[in-house]
């Protein structure tokens, strides 16, 4: 049940690889972002050049999910920039575990 869940995540964040109109609930968004970060390591650990790859390769599906799930609160995409600021990932944190629409 669980990993049915994960895998239709990950597989809707690829289909809506660039799609930054709607919304993602908190799981889609989470599993996508935990299946980023440990394909990425182990990647990484395994040749930092497929780590690279992979890494870019899902930039835009997660800036797009984390649009997606920020307008599921009711923010806009932008919001997305002050993770620039370093400071703002906290904000950015704050905002994707809250309680969406969806």
């Amino acid at each position: 049940m669980v990993l049915q869940e994960i895998q239709d995540s990950i597989k809707t964040c690829f289909q809506k690889y660039v799609d930054f109109n709607g919304t993602a609930a908190r799981p889609e968004f989470w599993w996508f972002a935990l299946f980023s970060f440990v394909v990425s390591n182990i990647l990484g650990t395994i040749n930092p050049m497929l780590g690279g790859i992979f890494t870019l390769a899902t930039l835009l599906p997660s800036i797009a999910v984390g649009t997606r799930r920020l307008h599921d609160i009711g923010k806009s995409g932008w919001w997305q920039l002050i993770g620039l600021t370093g400071i703002g990932i906290f904000v950015l944190i704050y905002f994707w575990v809250q309680k969406g629409k969806s």
